[in-house]
């Protein structure tokens, strides 16, 4: 049997019967199931403001754009951000006219504090920091960053459902906090996410641009007394970017048990660490920032020969990934190659393990035992 890089876990009973209330009631859209998730994140996380959306991916372009119509921010303005990350959190700049200043990482694979620092101009208005794996990298370093100078922080948590730093949920800091549900992640849904401002205003107007710049929702109009339901406004130039209660019911559920297949998956990743730990010569696991309880959707090790050992590992059913592709290396990114040589180089070296709930500690073994046999 083959041993996948994810392979999701749903409480299926579970999820069916909170989708058969969806059916039953004849409500699958926007409301009903997409406000309770909404408030169930709310208590978990002990963010102020939740908003469920189809994708991350949308979340992460309407923290950029709302933050520059509130800013006023110009067409070609700048945001700093991370070249090892999915193309979708730099690509939400770009949607919005906006410059992408590539920073450089530290060992943690995130935002390296120093080189942000650094790469400030006169038209920076924001930085975007990747919790890559679900780690918190040096992230409280670039928050206080970004208050000496006045810039606005977007955290793509698209990774870190659950992380914490000293038990707290990470990313009350930030302007915007996106996250992700997507099939594959710590919460998997069919796809979906979640985005939290720090200030109720940005909530209000995210909750009509997800809903076509309408000013009153579907689920607000059933409420409506007389015979005006259907009358309502535009005040923006919309996207229907909002969640259904079909997957927010999944969401529901997922949500119940994420601390709990958190803490499975940290095991994994303590086995992963104890069958490498005298092997350090050929195999570099990824550290974790000490005090940070991540997610650990991501295990990740730096080897010499990445590509050779893919190869091998898949000859013996395995198959890792790489977690990412230096973006500076497609064409639309080109722009910034040789401005972060620590994230080309270990974008060559990085392999991502297989990290999923359906691992057991003899998979763990054998995974284990063929990343020492081939690693050089």
């Amino acid at each position: 049997m083959s041993i996948q890089l994810f392979s999701p876990v749903f409480r299926v009973n579970e999820c069916l019967d909170e989708i058969r209330i969806c059916l039953e009631k004849g409500w699958t859209g926007l409301g009903f199931k997409t406000n309770e998730f909404e408030e169930k994140w709310k208590e978990y996380t002990g963010f102020n403001n939740a908003h469920f959306l189809n994708s991350a991916t949308a979340g992460l372009h309407l923290a950029v754009k709302i933050l520059k119509m509130q800013n006023k921010w110009q067409d070609g303005d700048e945001i700093i951000s991370t070249p090892i990350t999915f193309v979708s959190t730099n690509h939400s700049i770009l949607y919005e006219n906006l410059r992408v200043v590539f920073a450089d990482v530290d060992k943690y694979l995130c935002l390296d504090p120093i080189d942000v620092e650094r790469k400030i101009t006169k038209k920076t208005r924001a930085v975007v920091f990747v919790g890559l794996g679900g780690n918190i990298g040096q992230y409280f370093k670039i928050v206080d960053i970004c208050r000496k100078y006045n810039l606005k922080l977007i955290l793509d948590a698209s990774h870190m459902t659950g992380t914490r730093f000293k038990g707290n949920i990470v990313g009350k800091e930030a302007e915007a906090a996106v996250f992700s549900f997507q099939a594959v992640k710590n919460l998997p849904t069919g796809d979906s996410g979640m985005i939290c401002f720090k200030d109720k205003e940005n909530d209000v107007i995210c909750r009509e641009l997800t809903w076509l710049g309408i000013n009153k929702d579907t689920f607000a109009r059933t409420d409506d007394k007389g015979t005006y339901k259907w009358k309502y406004d535009l005040d923006y130039l919309g996207y229907k970017y909002h969640g259904n209660s079909i997957i927010a019911s999944i969401g529901i559920v997922q949500l119940k048990y994420v601390d709990i297949d958190n803490a499975y998956r940290r095991q994994i990743a303590s086995w992963y660490d104890e069958n490498f730990r005298n092997f350090k010569d050929k195999i570099h696991p990824v550290p974790v920032t000490e005090g940070c309880e991540s997610s650990r959707h991501l295990y990740i090790i730096e080897v010499n020969n990445r590509d050779e050992l893919l190869e091998e590992l898949n000859k013996n059913d395995i198959f890792p990934g790489v977690h990412y592709r230096d973006n500076t290396e497609y064409k639309m990114y080109s722009y910034g190659q040789g401005t972060c040589p620590m994230a080309h180089r270990l974008s060559q070296r990085i392999l991502s393990l297989p990290m999923h709930l359906r691992l057991t500690y003899n998979d763990v073994n054998y995974v284990s035992e063929k990343v020492i046999e081939y690693a050089k």
